[in-house]
């Protein structure tokens, strides 16, 4: 088997409400962003697919260098040779095109799994076939609209809800009072404070959220600052989480983890280089008996890549929803939903397994780059 074709259509969605989940990271009105699938077609006719793009970040020129830079380099290579593949682009781009190979590397994956006719997550080896989910909220502009929606999931069934904050340390701490208030002391609470502070305001609010009983304090340092982080840890009880960011592969992790200067990994399958990539981080976070807690994967079909991952290791507690919906939920026939009990489900169909609405994407198509 060898690849035959890459091709990458855009499309355009449109109608995005407006989200803010950090300071920068925001819009302020309805809008439209444009969207790729990618699709590897091997020469008997096999084929795995996956998206480009997000909400806030259109994947038009990703796509254009896919088919101009990456597609060269790959046609005529066996699809089943992942390794070496995601190897080869790493090397020959320096990981500067993390989110593109993230989508050939989840492309090539559910290839294998409709060439041998199982799930992705059973070619990884399969741990298990659910999981809890939490609600990770948008940034709003009061304490009572973050405390309402709380409420309303918990009695949903969601047993997890994480707080993107307005990133202003006692606006922030207001914000933790009144939704551990509303929800009661045993509803499970995190904070994502999305690199905001400095080390003082850090401290200050990780103590804070402590004393609440949150269950993990994420990115409250910016990326790099793995000196601050450092203290910060000797300084706390509340699990620290980081290392989101960068957008860099497995080796990138090590300095976080002989600095001892976090709790758990993070990352996921866009941010990362794919499920390659992902798979090898969270086995290296396992070998130090540390979470690998993975990242809302910015469209749908990279939600679906991750939820296999989850499937398929043991050391994650919980699959990331990130909301509105409306924001983050696209060009799938069938989304991934919470069920009343908060869990979410393994898609257990050949490949990734999830329908691609491919109606809609004719409809709104842009181009056919290949």
């Amino acid at each position: 088997m060898r690849i035959d074709d890459i091709t990458v259509t855009v499309w355009e969605w449109k109608d995005i409400p407006a989200t803010r989940y950090t300071k920068t990271i925001s819009s302020s009105a309805t809008m439209t962003t444009q969207m790729g699938l990618v699709r590897i077609i091997a020469d008997d006719g096999t084929d795995g697919y996956a998206f480009l793009g997000s909400a806030l970040g259109s994947g038009a020129s990703d796509s254009e260098t896919l088919v101009k830079r990456i597609k060269p380099m790959l046609v005529g290579e066996d699809p089943l040779a992942r390794e070496r593949i995601w190897q080869s682009i790493m090397r020959r781009t320096r990981g500067t095109q993390m989110r593109i190979l993230g989508a050939i590397d989840v492309a090539l994956w559910d290839l294998a799994g409709r060439a041998a006719d199982v799930p992705v997550h059973r070619l990884m080896g399969s741990y298990r076939n659910s999981i809890p989910a939490y609600a990770s909220s948008a940034v709003y502009g009061s304490v009572e609209a973050y405390a309402d929606e709380a409420v309303k999931l918990k009695e949903e069934g969601w047993t997890a809800y994480k707080i993107h904050p307005p990133a202003d340390p006692d606006e922030d701490i207001a914000i933790c009072q009144g939704v551990r208030r509303a929800v009661g002391e045993k509803h499970r609470l995190m904070l994502d404070s999305t690199w905001s502070y400095d080390y003082p305001q850090a401290l200050r609010v990780g103590q804070a959220i402590q004393d609440l009983n949150y269950y993990w304090y994420e990115d409250p340092l910016v990326e790099d600052d793995i000196y601050n982080y450092v203290k910060l840890r000797q300084q706390l009880g509340i699990p620290i989480m980081a290392t989101e960011f960068p957008q860099a592969g497995p080796t990138s992790y090590a300095p976080w983890i002989t600095s001892q200067a976090t709790d758990y990994l993070r990352g996921d399958v866009a941010i990362k280089g794919g499920l390659t990539s992902c798979l090898k981080t969270a086995h290296l976070a396992e070998a130090f008996h540390m979470n690998y807690e993975v990242h809302h994967g910015g469209n749908s079909l990279n939600n679906v890549a991750n939820l296999h991952l989850l499937m398929a290791i043991r050391n994650c507690e919980y699959f990331e929803v990130l909301l509105p919906a409306a924001a983050q939920k696209h060009g799938l026939e069938d989304d991934i939903e919470v069920d009343s009990n908060g869990l979410v489900h393994a898609f257990e169909e050949p490949g990734l397994g999830a329908k691609i609405d491919f109606e809609l994407i004719e409809r709104n198509k842009i181009a056919t780059l290949s």
